[in-house]
């Protein structure tokens, strides 16, 4: 599979396309595929929740990462910067955790193929 130049897809599949597409070319049943599908996303997961190292890499596809972003007190009397001149209250936001997923260069390849 590695040779041959499989042809654009012009339209969004659904998971079960997928997962028949998938099927299809590897030979394995819908079932399986699904079932390494669904690990997948356990293993995510399981990178990624609270305890967890917090990234995770699909070779040569994409990077997942957690960073944690620390409580901000609320500021009273802070400049409007939408309407100069005026003042305005921010209110306190509580400590949260983004998730980023980065294009590896394979990926952005794809993009550009």
């Amino acid at each position: 599979m590695a040779g041959k130049k499989a042809p654009a897809i012009k339209e969004k599949y659904s998971k079960t396309q997928m997962l028949a597409e998938i099927a299809e070319n590897t030979g394995l049943s819908r079932k399986q595929v699904s079932a390494v599908m669904d690990e997948l996303g356990e293993l995510v997961e399981r990178h990624i929740k609270k305890r967890g190292c917090g990234e995770f890499t699909l070779p040569g596809l994409l990077k997942i990462i957690t960073k944690k972003k620390p409580a901000q007190k609320a500021k009273k009397g802070v400049p409007n910067p939408f309407k100069p001149g005026e003042l305005m209250d921010v209110p306190a936001k509580p400590a949260s955790i983004q998730v980023k997923v980065r294009p590896l260069k394979k990926l952005k390849e794809f993009a550009t193929s």
